[in-house]
């Protein structure tokens, strides 16, 4: 909901445990209630903006006021769910067809025809190459003045300008391949190869009563 331009497609797993009634019926009722909480987002944000401009001193809500406007820009698009058993490998095998199938779509994504110059792909080439080598430890975190030194030893991209690998990390980070967070101040400095470990380490750390676990533990 703070992305803009999202596009999201909800995925119904487990639909082995019901019956083909029950599946059409929680698919409905599932859109139902994602149009409906859509809908009560974007009156509670129009109730919010209204109540700035309205109040005594506007002047010292601009702040909020202008972070609120940002998020009633973000619009979010919701695709129709798409159910999946994750027992049935011609299930995942849908449901990765369905997301190619999303993704080649120009209205959802105008990027995805965008033309990008050779140096783009061999620079992801090269990392590709170092986030395999022996080299890089398991989590897959490199500095990124490193990552800078070991893509300009490869014999064709000895020119390449720092500025110009930030630009293409963007997009490797925007496309999964890697994960930067220039954003965040203590880890802009810090790319991490292998986002797949991210993913693990979030499972170990957000997972369904983290906290009830923890309280038992003697």
């Amino acid at each position: 909901m703070r992305v803009p331009n999202s596009v999201v497609l909800p995925v119904g797993t487990h639909v082995d445990c019901c019956q083909e009634q029950e599946v059409a019926e929680k698919t409905h009722d599932i859109m139902a209630r994602t149009t409906a909480m859509l809908a009560e987002r974007k009156s509670n944000l129009a109730h919010f903006i209204d109540n700035l401009e309205g109040s005594e001193e506007p002047k010292f809500y601009v702040d909020q006021w202008e972070k609120l406007k940002e998020m009633e820009s973000c619009t979010l698009t919701i695709l129709n769910l798409v159910t999946v058993n994750c027992t049935d490998h011609c299930d995942i095998k849908k449901l990765e067809a369905t997301i190619l199938k999303h993704v080649k779509r120009e209205e959802l994504f105008p990027e995805v025809v965008r033309v990008l110059p050779p140096v783009y792909r061999q620079v992801e080439a090269a990392i590709v190459d170092i986030a395999q080598s022996e080299e890089l430890a398991g989590h897959g975190m490199m500095d990124l003045q490193y990552l800078v030194s070991k893509v300009s030893q490869r014999e064709h991209l000895a020119s390449l300008g720092r500025e110009l690998l930030q630009d293409i990390l963007r997009y490797l980070h925007r496309i999964g391949l890697v994960v930067w967070y220039e954003e965040i101040k203590p880890l802009e400095s810090t790319v991490f190869l292998q986002p797949t470990f991210l993913i693990t380490m979030f499972k170990l750390l957000v997972r369904h009563r983290l906290v009830q676990q923890l309280e038992s533990i003697p």
